[in-house]
Parts: C-alpha cells; structure tokens; sequence
C-alpha cells in the first residue's frame, strides 16, 4: 500500500504546494541559450528544479507509472498519483509521463497525461498526438531527465516487451531519446532470415543472383550499391523497406547495413574489424527508436550501436571500445548500376516479400513505399 493510499485528496493537495515551494527555491532559472527559434516556436521553457524527489512524489511516480504496467490497470490510484505529480511543479517528470504516452491505449488515459504535462511545462499540449507534442517541447527546451529515470523506463518498456531488459542500461546514449517505434525485437538466432519474426526482420547472408535473373528489378528502381575487394552487389531498397537490416558477406569481409525508412538511405559498417576476442557483431533492429532513428543492436551482446556513426554506446562491445568502420554506400538506379556493374550480383526478389510469399507485410515490391523517389 502506497502511503498516500488512505489520506485525503485535500491533504495530497496541500503536502505537493508544500514541496513545490521547497522545490522552486532550488529550481534552475530559465535556459537563455537556446537558438531564438526554439523561442519562437516552443515559447520560454519553465524553471527546473535541481533538487532530488521526496519521497512522496518517488512513490507517486510509482503509482503512476510502474503499477499500470505490471497490474495492467489504470484506475483511481493512478489517476490521483498522476495529480499529484502534476501538482508538483517539476518540468523533469514530463519524460515518464511522455514515455507513458506512446503506450497509452485509450483517448482517456492519453487526455489525463496530457493535462498533467501541460500543467507541469505551462503550455497547452493539445489534444491530438499528444505524445509527439510533448515531446517535442522536452528536447527542444532540452528538460533534463528526473532521477532514477532509467530505472522507471526500463520497467515500464519491458513491461511490453521483456527482450528490451538487456538494452535499457547506463552508456553514452541519451535514454531520453528513446521511445518505442511501434514494432517488436528481432532477437531471432543469426541466419534464421526464413524464420516467422512478429518484427522487423532482419535477413542474414541473403540469397542473390545475377543481373540477367534479377528480370522483376526496373531501371528505374533504387538500389544501394556495394564493391568491396573488387565484388559488387546491389540491394534494391524494396527489399530494405522490409528488412531494414542486412548481415552479409561480400569481396571476403563481413558486413552490416541498416537502413533507415524515414530518410530513405542505408549504411553499410565492416563487423569483422573489432577488437581481438571481440566475435563479429550481429546487428539487429531493436523495435526502439532514438529521434525517429532506428536503435541498432548486437545481437551477441546486446550492445547498443548509433546507427550514424557504427559507434558502441552501451554494453560489452561500448566497454571494448568498438567503433565499426564505415563502408561507401552508392545510391543509384538499377539501370545505372547494372550498366557500370555487370558483374554485379543482386538480392533475390523473395526477400522483399517478408517471412512468406503470400504475406508481403503492407510493403510489396511495387507498392507506394518503395516507389522511386
């Protein structure tokens, strides 16, 4: 039982105006470094308080956002934890309740989160994709994260999927960047690229062919070309629209490529260059994402990696000081591509149609997301 369970709502009311006065004493002042049209568009942030949680309010972040998760429950409890979190006057707990956006089912819970974040950043967050609104001001004002906040994200993420465990730990990675994309792990064995995934599924050592096969690509099709000790193949971003990761071998060395649906671009990283006693990294997508960019990870060692840089943030692979050199990646159209590669192998269509033939996951290869650009 929570020790505010059984007091009154009047007596919760007046103990948060006692500590938000005790906390706006030590409160940071407004940010006045910020480019004028963060200003323009967000408006003057609120002062942050420097001062750590009472205990009172570190047991209402419980209810409100640990409880839920493992009761599967929003009821009277949390509505009042979520009030006096409100009332507290601490810009820092936006991030739990903007984390509790993006898995809020339900217009209701979504509008009571979003009051309570308006309350607490003294703007109106709206009512429509609140989630993103929210979000939007805490990185534009830069809000710091409140204490301990790691340890209430990781349960409240794994709450949805347990596989994430491994990944929320302490690195060179801003966890306040981090929300869930919307999809599910693929922590699916290596070169298991058949093997039915409720993700996104990553294909190891995929199947090619050559030019005079590859008869279902059109000129006109994207593709992102690789040539490595001499040996070129084209992967056609129909089929990286499905995958979004590639492990692959080619010209001897061993491969990793993401690619980024938001921007349209892939990447390519050598993941036999790492450290001695250091196995060849796995990359997989994580279902996580760190400002609308996918949040890649070794499949080994759960080590996070930033998708831009092949950089290791967290995990073994960041304590080994692992950085994956980068390999050029050339963006063209097919006809161009086989003209000055004709030699070039070519992945094979099947991989763009997802785990079976007959279920093309919303993405075929003619379909509207794949179209040239």
């Amino acid at each position: 039982m929570l020790i505010f369970a059984s007091t009154s709502r009047a007596l919760h009311v007046l103990l948060f105006l006692w500590l938000l006065i005790g906390m706006k004493a030590s409160a940071q002042p407004l940010k006045t470094d910020l480019p004028d049209f963060v200003i323009e568009r967000f408006g003057a942030p609120p002062s942050v308080p420097e001062s750590s949680l009472p205990q009172a309010l570190t047991n209402a972040i419980e209810a409100a956002f640990i409880e839920p998760f493992l009761l599967n429950t929003w009821g009277p409890d949390q509505t009042l934890a979520l009030d006096e979190i409100a009332a507290s006057g601490d810009p820092r707990l936006v991030w739990h309740i903007a984390d509790l956006l993006r898995f809020a089912s339900g217009q209701g819970l979504a509008t009571q989160l979003s009051l309570a974040a308006s309350d607490l950043l003294g703007r109106d967050m709206g009512s429509f994709n609140q989630w993103g609104t929210v979000t939007d001001h805490l990185i534009a004002w830069d809000i710091p994260a409140p204490p301990n906040y790691l340890t209430v994200k990781r349960t409240m993420f794994t709450q949805v999927v347990p596989q994430w465990e491994a990944l929320f730990v302490e690195g060179d990675m801003d966890w306040r960047h981090v929300s869930w994309g919307g999809v599910l792990i693929d922590d699916r064995p290596f070169d298991t690229t058949v093997d039915p995934c409720n993700c996104i599924p990553a294909a190891d050592n995929p199947t090619v062919t050559d030019v005079q096969e590859a008869a279902w690509l059109k000129d006109d099709d994207v593709v992102f070309g690789l040539v490595i000790n001499g040996q070129a193949r084209a992967y056609p971003r129909q089929i990286m629209e499905v995958r979004e990761m590639i492990n692959d071998t080619l010209g001897g060395r061993d491969l990793g490529i993401p690619y980024c649906t938001l921007c349209g671009s892939a990447q390519a990283y050598f993941t036999d260059e790492v450290p001695e006693g250091v196995a060849r990294p796995v990359l997989r997508t994580s279902g996580l994402l760190i400002r609308s960019n996918k949040v890649m990870y070794d499949l080994e060692t759960f080590s996070v990696l930033d998708t831009f840089t092949g950089k290791a943030v967290t995990g073994p692979l960041a304590e080994a000081g692992v950085v994956l050199p980068q390999a050029s990646v050339i963006t063209t159209r097919w006809g161009r591509w086989k003209e000055t590669y004709p030699e070039t192998t070519v992945l094979t269509e099947d991989l763009a149609l997802g785990r079976n033939p007959d279920f093309r996951n919303t993405r075929d290869a003619n379909g509207p997301i794949a179209k040239p650009i």
